[in-house]
């Protein structure tokens, strides 16, 4: 036990990056635009996700009130960018990967905290744990990394236009999704670090099968 506290630190750390990773998945704020034609966008601000388009309008809501409408970003819309439709795949891998890296770490510290000295499967158990954090760490960063990049360049979309949106903002800034992103990555590869780094003690009365 007293050898395995870098591990409980990584399973700590890699269910609260596991947590952070599949939140930023459903968080439609990943780019948020600044629109100066506010006759359907009230706001003036919209926001761009990976799964949904939302904006504030006040055209057909009752005076005084507010709507946020939404349009799902279409899997066989050829408008929507590559950096959308690569977070939705390598996210949605980042999220299984990482729940396996959380059922392997569990298994291991299962069988140290119970005493069981079976040094080839706890080995294991963490190498694959650590595998699969990094694994998902990865793929958090690549779609993150994507479209910080585009947001930065004020890359513009092509919108249908059923979906009310200009195709250029005025003006684009990072969204809550890319910060939680970036954290849930650097928790993700911090604790694949963690677990491969485990070394199975040797004592006089270690049994190995």
């Amino acid at each position: 036990v007293s050898t395995s506290h870098l591990q409980l630190a990584a399973f700590a750390l890699g269910t609260v990056g596991w947590i952070l990773c599949t939140a930023s998945m459903g968080i439609v704020e990943w780019r948020v635009w600044h629109v100066d034609n506010t006759t359907i966008i009230s706001s003036g601000i919209a926001w761009v996700g990976i799964w949904k388009v939302c904006f504030i309008s006040y055209l057909h809501a009752s005076p005084g009130y507010k709507e946020q409408f939404c349009h799902k970003l279409s899997g066989y819309d050829s408008s929507i960018p590559h950096e959308i439709y690569a977070a939705q795949g390598l996210l949605l891998i980042a999220m299984c990967t990482g729940l396996l890296g959380l059922t392997a770490t569990i298994l291991a510290l299962r069988n140290v905290y119970a005493g069981i000295t079976h040094k080839t499967l706890i080995t294991r158990f963490f190498l694959v744990g650590g595998f699969f954090y990094i694994l998902a760490g990865l793929c958090v960063l690549i779609p993150v990394s994507w479209n910080f990049y585009s947001v930065t360049h004020n890359q513009s979309i092509a919108f249908p236009p059923s979906y009310y949106m200009p195709s250029s903002p005025a003006a684009q800034e990072a969204g809550a999704a890319i910060p939680i992103g970036i954290v849930a990555v650097i928790l993700l590869l911090l604790s694949g670090s963690f677990s491969l780094s485990y070394r199975f003690p040797v004592t006089a009365n270690t049994i190995t099968k």
